[in-house]
């Protein structure tokens, strides 16, 4: 309880308002379908290309948030990513984690902070530079992590949380994300289809006009 109230307080402090975000709703097409981002592999792709046959999952994420990342008292969700890579694979869903992070790009969250962190964490999946958080917008993403899953038609079904425990993986009761990938490959309905995001906030840079 006291490293989820501590990290409750550190995605407090960097949070800004962003009201000029359009939030997502449930039924609504994937946003900038055709945007073209930088993936690890020095490929650029965009999001529609990367869809699988059911579906695609979309998480914002980062190199340096302690709900991605972990402390020393908690996980934080990332090393549960390359198990849900290989879910989704097995599902027909394809998958894309986005660092939208702007503001931090010279602090841990730039390129090849990004190439060398999908060495070294093992993921299993595209991992795009998102430029000026464009994308990120047209999300109404928040948080790190913030997941969006659309299916066949790349409609949204799930928003929100990987699951209910960032702390420790053995110890999530409600596995919202992966049932969610599962339902939506066989068919079934979602239920919830949308939980509350927790991380902290995407650290994006003011712009100019």
């Amino acid at each position: 309880m006291k490293t989820a109230i501590a990290l409750s307080a550190a995605a407090l402090l960097g949070m800004a308002p962003h009201d000029v975000l359009k939030d997502l709703n449930l039924g609504d097409p994937l946003p900038l379908p055709d945007h073209r981002m930088l993936d690890v592999s020095g490929q650029e792709k965009s999001l529609k290309e990367l869809a699988g046959r059911n579906g695609l999952l979309v998480i914002f994420t980062c190199n340096t948030c302690p709900f991605v990342v972990g402390t020393e008292d908690s996980e934080g969700w990332e090393g549960r990513y390359p198990g849900l890579g290989v879910l989704a694979r097995q599902h027909g869903v394809g998958m894309a984690l986005v660092n939208s992070n702007e503001a931090k790009r010279t602090a841990g969250d730039g390129y090849e902070d990004m190439r060398k962190r999908y060495e070294e964490k093992g993921y299993n999946h595209y991992y795009l530079l998102d430029q000026g958080h464009r994308v990120a917008d047209a999300f109404a993403a928040r948080t790190t992590p913030h997941v969006f899953l659309f299916d066949k038609d790349l409609k949204l079904v799930y928003k929100g949380a990987v699951d209910d425990r960032v702390e420790k993986a053995a110890d999530v009761k409600q596995p919202f994300l992966r049932n969610a990938i599962v339902n939506l490959a066989e068919g079934r309905a979602i239920d919830p289809a949308v939980t509350r995001n927790i991380g902290c906030s995407i650290k994006r840079v003011e712009h100019t006009h």
